[in-house]
């Protein structure tokens, strides 16, 4: 018998990789706290499109709402939650199908962020595995329908990447891989934690700054100044993942030390980090998605920003490095949230901090 997988939050990712899995003959039930997600997911099935390269489809699955859940104790136990939350969400979420897991179970987390620790405090450390999503470009963009602004990536770009939190490579983690290969490229990591942090540091130079400005990537990258203020929100996130012992893994297919150069100020590395991310924007498509929080943004849903930018403050706090770029775009994303500002590019610009 196969194992019994919960999508405990059929957003973008969730929906994408599941969507996967559900097509191929797993047997997965999603979860979500949208109504009108979850009545089209049962009316329709989930729909899947891509800006090019892959042919839309559809996939019936079993799509439940959070009143439903309960439902689960009349039925075999789930082996394999993965939790595909906003991170806010994430221990309410994790406690509600905690109750529900085979006593082998356990949860992954397919988020962004980290949210490994929170999960384990609800089911402990050693039923927590970590799965990251990179550059996925995702977006639920109605009510059963994900789509995905690219094609593929395949060999170019590995998208998903699973790992235990002590490191070792495990059956587990082998499954976890099997099945989000499904959806796109994957591989197995010994580097939870430096992979963790190097895709904390990827969302922290672009997913703010869209939710500040009302830019989509390809409209920041093409702006020097803002270009270049991403390097400073990378520069000091890379240096605090540093301080922190990570294992850093390349940022936008960079070194991470040119990143923080560049962020430094150091023209060599600026050249460099410039000429690569204005060749990455000049491609077909190229940067033409609104990453995640300017999505939220735009429908009026809460950020994480206190789990990005914020984090990495935090942590910079602990360990005694200063992070002026992050704390600025936190507290801009926050002022735009509660409607004190407009998204504006000049938000960013006027800070004067690139």
């Amino acid at each position: 018998m196969g194992f019994r997988i919960a999508i405990m939050g059929t957003g973008a990712v969730g929906a994408y990789a599941g969507a996967h899995m559900a097509q191929a003959g797993e047997d997965v039930t999603f979860i979500d706290p949208w109504p009108e997600n979850v009545e089209t997911l049962r009316a329709r099935g989930l729909k899947v499109s891509h800006i090019r390269d892959v042919p839309e489809w559809s996939t019936p699955v079993r799509a439940l709402h959070l009143t439903d859940v309960q439902s689960l104790a009349k039925e075999q136990p789930i082996d394999i939650a993965f939790v595909c939350m906003k991170s806010y969400d994430t221990e309410w979420a994790t406690t509600m199908i905690a109750q529900y897991l085979s006593p082998n179970g356990f949860v992954v987390s397919l988020q962004n962020c980290m949210n490994e620790e929170t999960i384990a405090g609800v089911v402990g450390w050693g039923r927590v595995v970590g799965c990251i999503a990179s550059s996925i470009t995702v977006d639920l963009c109605e009510p059963g329908h994900v789509k995905r602004a690219a094609g593929k990536s395949g060999t170019k770009h590995t998208v998903f990447r699973t790992g235990e939190v002590h490191g070792r490579i495990t059956d587990r983690v082998q499954e976890i891989r099997r099945l989000v290969a499904l959806a796109d490229s994957a591989l197995v990591t010994s580097n939870l934690w430096g992979e963790r942090w190097s895709k904390l540091v990827t969302n922290a130079m672009a997913n703010g700054m869209s939710a500040a400005t009302g830019l989509v990537s390809k409209d920041i990258l093409r702006n020097d100044v803002l270009r270049r203020f991403g390097a400073r929100l990378g520069s000091e996130a890379i240096r605090v993942g540093q301080a922190l012992g990570y294992e850093l893994e390349e940022i936008h297919h960079i070194d991470p030390e040119v990143i923080a150069r560049a962020g430094e100020g150091d023209a060599a590395a600026v050249r460099e980090y410039d000429e690569h991310r204005l060749a990455e924007v000049n491609k077909a498509g190229g940067g033409e998605h609104r990453p995640s929080m300017g999505q939220d943004m735009v429908k009026g849903r809460r950020t994480e920003i206190e789990f990005l930018n914020g984090f990495i403050t935090r942590k910079g706090e602990e360990v005694g490095l200063a992070t002026p770029a992050n704390a600025a775009l936190t507290d801009i994303v926050k002022r735009v949230e509660r409607g004190e500002l407009a998204p504006d590019p000049k938000h960013l610009i006027d800070l004067r901090l690139n």
